[in-house]
């Protein structure tokens, strides 16, 4: 084996192979317009042949760019999270960046502090937190940085750039779906108390029901996952006959539960109770009943989280640092009466 096949090739190697000097093969891959096009091409091929590949340090090192954005996150084995993670992640890479991901298990001061720092060590330009939580956007406001950060997940009334799904839209297509298949009322099994999405989609479906001068019904209280919905689905089951013919879920995995708490009471869905969801997970459609849930577009806020932090990273003027998406009612046979188009005009 060669000294060269013992280390990755170098420019210097690259410029050997093709026969041209250091400089030219810098010229190359910096596009510069003064290269003739047959070296261009000799320098491309030996490039290839050698599995060239430049040394992002040494770059970052002209340039003061690494083209690398930072992602905090935590409660990444819950849908919502996930999604977005994947979602800002494939957006970063469209435009040509990579992503370090810190997961934390608690958004604290003190974690978010140390996730920060370790993210500034390595170079990053700027830092997406995905920060559904209350206690985390606050704890946020009170650290400073180095490079630009925004916020997804949190919803209205946040003091730093942020992009999120407009939750209380959502839960006003789901409470006014089921009032008007002719529910006198509607009931609420909400997400933990310190997420700001929980808490959006319970005033939503609170003022919705306000609205159309119905008092709320008591508010049932999950931790997204399907054994609360479950547990929350018998205490539903129990009202039955007694006023509650329609029930809001503020996420999928809980509908889960609660239909299954229904079905073994004897409940009859949608013809005894509706059921409406929120999410859309890939596995609602084969619920039993397939559940009407409001769908989020994951993919829409990651291009927004990136393109808002890529025009704070360059100093571009947003056109907006608070972004609402509008989210989607999905009708499905949980509900009466059944249709299977969707509704997206808010109310």
């Amino acid at each position: 084996m060669t000294p060269t096949q013992l280390r990755p090739p170098t420019m210097a190697d690259v410029a050997r192979l093709a026969g041209v000097s250091h400089q030219t093969v810098s010229r190359v891959l910096g596009d510069h317009p003064n290269v003739r096009e047959q070296t261009r091409v000799r320098v491309l091929r030996a490039i290839e042949e050698m599995g060239y590949r430049r040394n992002s340090s040494a770059r970052a090192l002209v340039t003061r760019r690494t083209r690398t954005l930072g992602v905090v996150a935590s409660d990444t084995t819950l849908y919502g999270p996930a999604s977005t993670l994947f979602a800002l992640e494939e957006a970063a890479r469209a435009e040509g960046y990579l992503v370090s991901t810190v997961s934390l298990r608690r958004l604290t001061v003190e974690e978010l502090s140390e996730a920060l720092d370790h993210l500034s060590e390595g170079g990053v330009e700027g830092v997406v937190a995905i920060a559904p939580q209350r206690s985390a956007v606050e704890a946020l406001a009170e650290l400073r940085h180095p490079f630009p950060v925004v916020v997804v997940g949190s919803g209205p009334g946040v003091d730093i750039p942020s992009v999120s799904v407009d939750q209380q839209l959502g839960a006003r297509l789901a409470t006014a779906h089921l009032l008007a298949a002719g529910h006198r009322t509607v009931w609420h099994l909400a997400g933990p108390e310190d997420w700001q999405e929980a808490a959006d989609r319970a005033d939503g479906w609170r003022s919705t029901l306000r609205a159309e001068g119905v008092e709320p019904p008591m508010l049932l209280r999950g931790d997204w996952s399907p054994l609360s919905g479950y547990r929350a689905g018998q205490e539903l089951a129990g009202w039955v006959g007694r006023g509650l013919t329609a029930v809001f879920v503020a996420n999928d995995q809980m509908a889960l539960g609660v239909l299954r708490a229904l079905r073994e009471a004897g409940v009859r869905t949608p013809q005894d109770v509706a059921v409406v969801g929120f999410d859309d997970i890939p596995e609602s459609e084969f619920f039993a009943p397939p559940l009407t849930t409001v769908r989020q577009d994951f993919e829409s806020v990651g291009k927004q989280g990136i393109a808002l932090l890529l025009d704070l990273i360059e100093g571009r003027p947003p056109a907006s640092s608070r972004i609402a998406i509008e989210p989607q009612l999905v009708v499905r046979a949980s509900t009466f009466p059944y249709t299977a188009q969707s509704e997206r005009a808010p109310l």
